[in-house]
């Protein structure tokens, strides 16, 4: 039994996945491939290559953009949870 959950999210170039809070609390974020650049619901950002280890959670995130030419690919890692 895999004690984690991992997710691939590929954000293509160019484009922006909104961010919802409850999906992402309790979830480690590696950046895989490419470029993120989180952008804050009051203006604020930052970018981030493929490596970079972060959360989403509690970051007051609008959304999760990929600045770049190429794909980004975002892992998200998360606990099982337990069905019982």
């Amino acid at each position: 039994m895999d004690r984690f959950d991992r997710r691939h999210i590929t954000i293509e170039a160019g484009t922006s996945r909104p961010h919802d809070e409850d999906e992402w609390r309790g979830v480690l974020v590696l950046v895989e491939a490419g470029e993120i650049e989180l952008r804050c619901a009051f203006g604020g950002r930052r970018r981030f290559r493929a490596g970079a280890v972060l959360w989403f959670s509690g970051l007051n995130l609008r959304e999760v953009h990929n600045p770049g030419i190429d794909p980004a690919v975002i892992v998200a890692v998360s606990r099982t949870r337990s069905t019982g």
